[in-house]
């Protein structure tokens, strides 16, 4: 089976997309070309070869990302400029540097966008390019942003000297500011719209290209399509002779179908396409950013996904994408077309996270002395040059030996692959803590390889593999503070259940597992750290006798550091030192596994970024310094200032780790490049911090909804929800089983009385103020039906307790109502009332209405009105009407994918409609019940079936815009303007 396409030509052909293979290097390729039909995405193998002469109409690509359906048209993602950062065992590994999204919509767009692409690579030449029209429009602040830190050559190396002909224009040398950011470079983060600096919006030639068709495209195309008139249309339009009916007749009736088939098709359209096909531009935009920040890597022959000791001996037969860990691929979802259709040589799998290579050489001593590194390569260019020596002269073992032993210096490779899964994946604040099924926010496996140059086998090759994840327990954090405190939520024993799951997962991919955990054990750290040791004691004490406990070493690292003196880390080296030496380290040699890896050191801070850094890079060193002792040979990384190398490398490792989860490089990183702290270093982590918090308030909602959408993990509703609140929801969390467990507290703690029996429960929006219609903000709430009463439970969410309830009598319901419930008209979504959809319990009281707050029991009692209040006491008089308020609740998450398939609920209306139907049929058998033996009603009737269900508006789209204020209109439309 042929390999993986390593270079193809785009060309856009009349009826499709044509890939067709390249070879390279005199080589032939035995691939036969692909094409991608326009508007079906349908992918078939392609006999034509395309123009002849195909320098200017086609693009020449490195690979393919995968393919991106958006509203109006699917887009490909191609590889158009690549950079070898290093080399494995022979095989090269790249880091994408530019991409180019083609639209699937027709020739003519294509053609466009294809030309739009290659006039970089005209005039940057073969190296890196930066498209500046696209820069300059926005995209995502966590996928572009660029500090002082990063480097052209990123993630691997500070900025070569190139770079210094820059001109100052340029954003990669100096961090700009939030003013500078807003008008010099009109939002090119992404962080305010394009829009805000033109009053006409978008143009025409900006629409075309970004590969969206404008109004005067698509009233052109129209007018052309009218013109035309093909006989084979004719031939299929033509109606068949129908008994009975007049040729008139039948041609008006075509013409009556006609018409309400556009129409129809025009209302699919616009359903389909809602908030994604006015956000198109943002997303090409942001995707390529986001594909182009030299954060993701690939090679066409090695597996980065696996660590030295997992690489799959199996067939090339196989393809490569089969053979990939699914937690670390990140295309898998943007690849499923090209797969599903059997095309697995255009399949490109990808990682994120970070590659670097070093090539350095010790010389040994005759004493006691420290051998010293007396050659070393700074730029992963020259280790590729290096390598590439080295390919080009051969030596055999005993040539090798022979060298080594004349000069006694001793030549070495050291590798860092980190890899982000794909699991939990996002970004700081929007992604915290663990999900139900036990993964974890900012997941990366870091793994170092120390090995020979030339990577001859029968040397030995080391590997050491370590791993950083957020607290594996369910906890948020708001981004609209410097300094946020953690807040848990859910029950001890649903916490429980998913931290051992987590534990459950680290422990079967590793082994044995030792926790260093580096948060604080004083202020606002300090409670989520004691929840996090308590939670391990307690998986320690219930585990089975033939299940290893988990190693737990929490070292307050501000405490132990205070004062910069971040040396003293070395304290807890001391403490790691026994299972480090425990868990050991994976060497092969002569292709056979020596030793394997027994077990992981698990780090993690807050945001598992920057302390995390600094204890993982001294680990990494004191096992290098373990594993050259292994060989004979002894340096001291600390002192000798020949090895700053090692330090930069892993300071490049951290700031790319924190750029794909924070958006900038990462703090204390001075001290990991140099062992050393100084005031220069804190003012840079001060800029660094302020950099976050912007970036976590403006920029970072959007771009977590386009990696939900990137990665599978949401479909297009996704963009529907974040316009309609310009924030984004947390799709891995089961809000099912949460909801389910609140309904089965409600009904421990409510349902006092043994007599009634529960109808039904669930679980509805509700005003946060009780006897109202529109007060926001809404809240969950939930609402038990029995035999004899409504019970409506007030629930904290975030301890999974009863706040308060009401008890309704059935008798005491007067009427009921459901039907459109528009709590907001800020947003498209907000006005659909096919969604929003609620309603209404209206009753009086028998006698004073009480709700039952539970404090440390249920034992308080205030009036309903006191309750509302909490200012004075006013009883409520049983003449006075009350409103309850529902809104529904998506039946599951609209934008949420799930792996497995699952029965399709009742919408909102349904479910409405049911709700109420349970309550008024549960009224009429209580009278009934009541009045049964005593009289009958004239006519045979019960009084309780005078109440009948009523559908009719709570809150119509008229009434609600009545009453949306300026303000509300003003703030939502400026909030607009900065987040989307």
């Amino acid at each position: 089976m042929p390999g993986l396409v390593r270079k193809l030509l785009i060309c856009a052909a009349v009826d499709g997309l044509l890939l067709q293979p390249s070879s390279s290097k005199g080589q032939t390729t035995s691939t036969p070309s692909i094409k991608i039909s326009y508007n079906t995405n349908v992918i078939t193998p392609s006999l034509s070869n395309g123009p002849e002469d195909k320098s200017d109409t086609s693009l020449e690509a490195h690979g393919i990302v995968g393919l991106l359906k958006l509203a109006s048209t699917s887009y490909l993602i191609s590889i158009s400029q690549r950079k070898e950062v290093a080399q494995i065992r022979g095989k090269s590994i790249y880091v994408i540097t530019d991409v180019a999204l083609i639209p699937l919509s027709s020739q003519r767009d294509a053609e466009h966008a294809i030309d739009r692409a290659r006039k970089p690579s005209k005039q940057g030449g073969a190296g890196e390019t930066v498209d500046s029209d696209v820069e300059d429009d926005a995209g995502s602040s966590t996928a572009a942003d660029e500090d002082p830190h990063e480097s052209d050559n990123s993630p691997a190396t500070p900025p070569p000297e190139p770079e210094k002909n820059r001109p100052p224009s340029s954003p990669l040398k100096k961090g700009p500011s939030i003013i500078q950011d807003v008008i010099g470079n009109k939002g090119r983060y992404g962080r305010f719209a394009d829009r805000w600096f033109s009053k006409g919006g978008w143009t025409t030639d900006r629409k075309r290209s970004m590969g969206v068709r404008s109004e005067e495209d698509l009233a052109q195309e129209q007018a052309g399509q009218e013109g035309k008139v093909l006989p084979i249309d004719d031939e299929a339009r033509s109606p068949i002779p129908q008994p009975g009916v007049q040729p008139e007749e039948e041609e008006s009736s075509n013409k009556e179908r006609n018409a309400t088939s556009k129409e129809q098709k025009s209302t699919k359209l616009s359903t389909e396409e809602s908030a994604m096909s006015h956000l198109t531009p943002r997303i090409i935009k942001t995707t390529k950013l986001f594909f182009s920040a030299k954060s993701f890597f690939f090679s066409y022959d090695y597996d980065l996904s696996r660590s030295l000791s997992r690489q799959e001996n199996s067939s090339t037969s196989v393809p490569l994408f089969k053979k990939f860990d699914p937690l670390f691929l990140w295309n898998h979802s943007l690849i499923a077309p090209i797969t599903e259709a059997g095309q697995y040589n255009f399949a490109l799998p990808i990682i994120q996270g970070f590659v670097g290579q070093r090539a350095f050489t010790i010389e040994s001593s005759k004493g006691p002395q420290n051998d010293s590194i007396v050659a070393t390569t700074q730029k992963h260019e020259d280790v590729v040059d290096v390598l590439g020596q080295e390919e080009a002269k051969p030596t055999t073992k005993d040539e090798d030996q022979s060298l080594q032993t004349e000069s006694q210096r001793h030549d070495f490779l050291i590798t860092l692959i980190s890899r982000r899964s794909v699991k939990r994946a996002g970004l700081r604040y929007l992604r915290r803590g663990v999900d139900d099924q036990g993964n974890v926010a900012n997941s990366v496996e870091t793994e170092q390889l120390l090995s020979d140059p030339s990577w001859n086998t029968s040397n030995k090759t080391f590997s050491f593999v370590q791993t950083r994840g957020s607290i594996p327990l369910f906890f948020s954090q708001t981004p609209y503070s410097f300094k946020p405190a953690p807040v848990q939520y859910g029950s001890e024993s649903v916490n429980q259940t998913a931290f051992k799951k987590h534990f459950a997962l680290v422990a079967e991919r590793y082994g044995d597992v030792q926790v260093a955990s580096l948060v604080d054990k004083h202020g606002t750290e300090a409670k989520i750290g004691e929840s996090y040791e308590h939670h391990a004691q307690m998986m320690n004490n219930t585990a089975e006798s033939d299940k290893k406990q988990i190693g737990f070493e929490w070292f307050d690292f501000h405490s132990e550091c205070r004062g910069m003196k971040f040396e003293n880390v070395s304290v807890l080296m001391d403490t790691l030192k026994a299972p480090l030496s425990s868990h050991g380290w994976s060497v092969q040699q002569d292709d056979n596994a020596i030793r394997t890896q027994k077990g992981i050191l698990r780090t993690n801070c807050m945001d598992c970024l920057d302390r995390t850094n600094v204890v993982q890079s001294a680990v990494a060193g004191y096992t290098f310094q373990a594993q050259l002792s292994e060989l004979g040979l002894k340096i001291d990384l600390q002192t000798d200032p020949k090895t700053s190398w090692f330090n930069t490398l892993w300071a490049d490792n951290g700031d790319a780790i924190s750029k794909q989860y924070a958006g900038t490089a990462a703090l204390k990183g001075d001290f990991t490049r140099t062992r050393k702290r100084n005031w220069t270093g804190a003012l840079s982590d001060f800029s660094l911090t302020l950099n976050r918090y912007y970036n976590n308030i403006f920029g970072d909602y959007f771009l977590q909804t386009c990696i939900d959408y990137y990665l599978g993990n949401a479909g297009p509703g996704v963009f529907d929800d974040f316009e309609a609140d310009m924030s984004n929801k947390d799709y891995a969390l089961d809000m099912r089983q949460v909801r389910q467990n609140a309904i089965d507290t409600c009904v421990k703690i409510v349902l006092a009385d043994p007599q009634e029996d529960l109808v039904a429960g669930w679980t509805l929006s509700c005003p946060q103020q009780a006897n109202t219609l529109r007060t926001l903000p809404f809240e969950e709430c939930v609402l038990l039906l029995t035999d004899a009463a409504l019970y409506y439970c007030r629930f904290d969410w975030n301890t999974e307790k009863v706040g308060s309830f009401e008890r309704v009598d059935l008798q005491e319901i007067e009427s009921l109502n459901y039907g459109a419930y528009i709590t907001s008209t800020l947003g498209p979504t907000h006005l659909d009332d096919k969604k929003n959809v609620g309603f209404v319990v209206r009753y009086k009281p028998h006698g004073e209405a009480l709700v039952r707050t539970n404090t440390r029991s249920m034992q308080n009692e205030k009036t309903a009105e006191n309750a509302e209040e909490g200012k004075k006491d006013v009883k409520v008089k049983p003449s006075e009407s009350r409103v309850l308020a529902f809104k529904a609740l998506p039946p599951s998450a609209a934008a949420a994918r799930s792996e497995s398939p699952e029965p399709v609920g009742m919408s909102e209306f349904e479910q409405v409609k049911h709700v109420c139907e349970e309550i008024r049929r549960a009224a009429v058998a209580v009278v009934a019940r009541d009045t049964a033996g005593v009289e009958e009603i004239a006519g045979g009737k019960n009084e309780g079936e005078e109440l009948q269900v009523e559908e009719k508006d709570v809150i119509s789209v008229a009434d609600a815009k009545k009453s949306t204020g300026l303000l509300e209109t003003l703030g939502y439309g400026f909030k607009k303007l900065i987040w989307s």
